[in-house]
């Protein structure tokens, strides 16, 4: 099974085409959303512990959630079920990608930490009245640092960002989907350019009214990964679907 290369504006096709795909239910798509939001605060009511089982399970609602943009195409009602439909297939499978990217993330985390260095947080810590030219030094360490952080965690949703859609609809082992994933994205690198950019935007401007403009804008972005697995790995899609989830 091979993606396939599409044009960079399929990019912003993704936003359109997930949009539609929330117009097809917009108030279940809320209800969804602020559920999802709401156990994510709940998490956090645990220190450390918390998030940790959070970000381990959060691919496993982002599964249902991709049952659920299939299950809306084909002309099936939404429901709030589908946030919880992933724990019923390919569970082990969903929480290991989840554990690789809470990994991932803490290893970057720990490494751009390092690259901000010990002078950095040395002169905030002994300059109450920092000079100018220190002040410079510790923007431009932590502008390295934060670098050095994208570079890192751009490879990591490479291989996280199809993963999810590959082992829920084509069934596949989480190394393979993992690869396939990154492979995918390592071929489309202007498509996602666009996406990336495009999907921002919307995001900060969903923020500026209260932040209510994200009950648009989150399950925009989980409709956008559907639609893009469907648009790069179109011609396996039909074949591989499993059986209906009950």
């Amino acid at each position: 099974m091979k993606p396939r290369s599409v044009r960079p504006l399929q990019g912003w096709t993704w936003i359109v085409e997930g949009f539609k795909l929330f117009l097809l239910a917009p108030a279940m798509w809320i209800v969804i959303t602020l559920c999802f939001s709401l156990l994510w605060i709940m998490s956090l009511v645990i220190p450390f512990l918390g998030p940790v089982i959070f970000n381990l399970f959060s691919l496993v609602f982002l599964g249902g959630i991709l049952i659920g943009c299939r299950d809306l195409e084909q002309g099936k009602p939404l429901t709030l079920s589908h946030l919880f439909i992933g724990f019923k297939t390919n569970v082990a499978a969903l929480v290991s990608v989840g554990g690789v990217y809470l990994a991932g993330t803490i290893i970057i985390i720990g490494i751009t930490l390092a690259t901000v260095g010990h002078e950095a947080f040395t002169l905030f810590q002994t300059n109450k009245s920092m000079d100018t030219q220190a002040a410079l030094n510790v923007v431009s360490e932590m502008g390295r640092s934060l670098l050095v952080a994208l570079l890192l965690y751009m490879p990591l949703m490479m291989a996280i960002w199809f993963a999810p859609a590959l082992i829920i609809f084509n069934q596949l082992s989480v190394t393979q989907a993992l690869i396939r994933s990154f492979s995918a994205c390592l071929i489309n690198p202007l498509p996602f350019t666009i996406y990336g950019f495009a999907l921002m935007g919307l995001w900060v401007l969903g923020s500026i009214p209260f932040l209510l403009g994200l009950l648009v804008v989150l399950p925009l972005a989980f409709c956008t990964v559907y639609v893009s697995y469907k648009d790069v790995f179109a011609d396996e899609l039909i074949e591989v679907l499993p059986p209906e989830t009950p």
